[in-house]
């Protein structure tokens, strides 16, 4: 099969990465599964395993596809309509929550059983990774601190809840994602010297943090589509505590963490609740594999390309999605 994934962005990751690190992984498992793959993405990407196609915003999308694709998965959603405007067999996996779109096409994918329920679909495939890539665990070594991973500057992540419940129950934090002094959704400085940030943290020196933490507090207010802030740390050997929102209670088990809208709850579970490292990276590994994604994008394609409509209606995001319930 060929498959052409299109998407907005430029790979490989450089530094933090969370789509452009899902859609690389995806396009190498397949080409390791026998199938082509070429990529569709913006200028300054480069790829050691697959072809690619810089996008040119000033020519029509659908001449820069190749003629012997066989399917289309689109990461973003194009300026055209794919059900009317489209004849090609394509598949779109939507990332986030459909805020700023009304109507999602009909052969849309999510992220989880959650993200594709409140767009009124049923059809979703978890996002995986390649472990190969992120190095052996050092599950000996001692655990220093906690973390935040995400984009702290996105209000919705809770970063302040996070560094609450750490305070709280006597650790350190190390945040990922964010930095001291934020001014970009309204001014906040954090005066504590308990809680160090490393800002936008990517490659080895983010592993060597995440290998060092024992838990990700992760109290977000929204409904999570997926989160790969979650299964990058299970991997890692940490116990995940945050909110019941979104996909966090597919993901997160109650071997491998607690979740609670409480940042006392969350404070005691983080000093009481004993996670085994080896638990939480054997359910990243065996559940949120590159492997497994690819396999199941695999199911989605062939549906397709049997002229299948994975939706009987269009998807559309049910509304009230942010700034859910959080106790301090």
């Amino acid at each position: 099969m060929h498959i052409l994934i299109a998407s907005k962005t430029q790979i490989p990751v450089v530094t933090y990465g969370g789509t452009e690190r899902v859609i690389w992984d995806l396009g190498r498992g397949l080409v390791e599964l026998g199938h082509r793959v070429t990529y569709l993405v913006n200028s300054g990407s480069t790829c050691d395993f697959a072809p690619l196609i810089h996008i040119d915003d000033q020519i029509d999308l659908r001449l820069q596809i190749p003629n012997d694709v066989d399917v289309v998965h689109f990461h973003f959603c194009p300026d055209f309509d794919l059900d009317n405007d489209f004849a090609s067999p394509y598949l779109y996996t939507e990332h986030g929550n459909s805020a700023d779109r009304p109507r999602l096409p009909l052969n849309s994918v999510f992220l989880s059983q959650n993200h594709a329920e409140r767009h009124g679909s049923s059809q979703y495939v978890y996002n995986g990774l390649d472990w190969r890539s992120y190095g052996v665990v050092n599950f000996e070594q001692q655990r220093t601190h906690v973390h935040f991973l995400g984009k702290a500057a996105w209000r919705v992540k809770n970063v302040a809840g996070a560094i609450d419940v750490a305070l709280k129950s006597g650790h350190k934090m190390s945040v990922l994602g964010g930095y001291r002094l934020n001014i970009k959704r309204g001014f906040r400085f954090t005066l504590s010297p308990r809680i160090s940030f490393h800002g936008m943290v990517g490659g080895e020196a983010k592993f060597s943090l995440l290998n060092r933490s024992s838990a990700l507090i992760f109290p977000v207010r929204w409904h999570e589509p997926f989160g790969l802030a979650l299964i990058e740390s299970m991997y890692f050997g940490c116990a995940v505590f945050g909110t019941p929102y979104g996909a966090l209670p597919e993901i997160v088990s109650q071997e491998c963490g607690t979740l609670a809208i409480s940042s006392d709850a969350l404070a005691c579970a983080v000093q009481t609740q004993y996670v085994d490292p080896r638990a939480s990276h054997a359910r990243a590994v065996n559940r949120f594999s590159a492997q497994n994604m690819c396999l199941n994008y695999l199911t989605k394609y062939e549906a397709v390309l049997a002229k299948s409509q994975l939706n009987a209606e269009s998807p559309q995001l049910a509304p009230a999605f942010k700034d859910l319930p959080w106790i301090q």
